[in-house]
């Protein structure tokens, strides 16, 4: 697994967290999932941390840690390679048992790494997506580059704090404006909810 610079533990900082909770809202809505979640590498701990949750789960799952290695979210992080799975039930990396102790036992997934730099900070993950946006690998390119974002985007605010967010440029501020224009294109897209 590549080095994250301990990701999880400095995203309690607001910013971090509003972050990676406007991710998996707009993640959940653009693909019509049942949840998104982001969990964030610790590599002191070797494990996955749920930073952030839209949908089932999202009132207690925040904090829970799980090993690293464990579940397609592990192979995700550790493989640095996306993931579609329609079937979990007939998948042997799907980890039955712990999607249970979330209460929540999605049918199908899209996974993709948070990556920065070939370092992998952690997954981003939409549980149950609507089956219509699933239609063809565009939707898990769509998603990857969105995720490419959320890791940009988290290690500028991780590492360079409000300072960094202060200094943006006129032009990092236009990139902003077209980006949520782009999302809000997506999600009047006809035929998602």
């Amino acid at each position: 697994m590549s080095s994250a610079a301990e990701p999880a533990t400095q995203s309690a900082h607001p910013v971090a967290l509003e972050l990676l909770q406007s991710v998996v809202d707009v993640a959940r809505a653009i693909f019509g999932a049942q949840a998104s979640s982001v969990f964030l590498l610790d590599e002191a701990t070797d494990e996955l941390v749920f930073q952030a949750v839209s949908g089932q789960g999202e009132e207690f799952l925040v904090g829970r840690r799980f090993p690293a290695d464990r579940g397609i979210a592990g192979w995700v992080a550790t493989s640095g390679e996306p993931m579609v799975v329609d079937r979990l039930a007939q998948n042997t990396a799907f980890d039955r048992t712990f999607a249970k102790s979330t209460q929540y036992v999605p049918d199908a997934l899209m996974a993709v790494p948070l990556l920065h730099d070939h370092q992998t900070l952690g997954v981003l993950e939409v549980l149950d997506p609507s089956p219509q946006t699933r239609s063809s690998l565009d939707e898990l390119e769509l998603l990857s580059m969105f995720a490419r974002q959320a890791a940009t985007a988290l290690r500028l605010v991780t590492h360079h704090r409000p300072a960094a967010v202060r200094a943006l440029t006129a032009d990092d501020h236009v990139t902003a404006a077209r980006l949520l224009t782009q999302l809000q294109e997506l999600l009047d897209v006809p035929g998602t909810p």
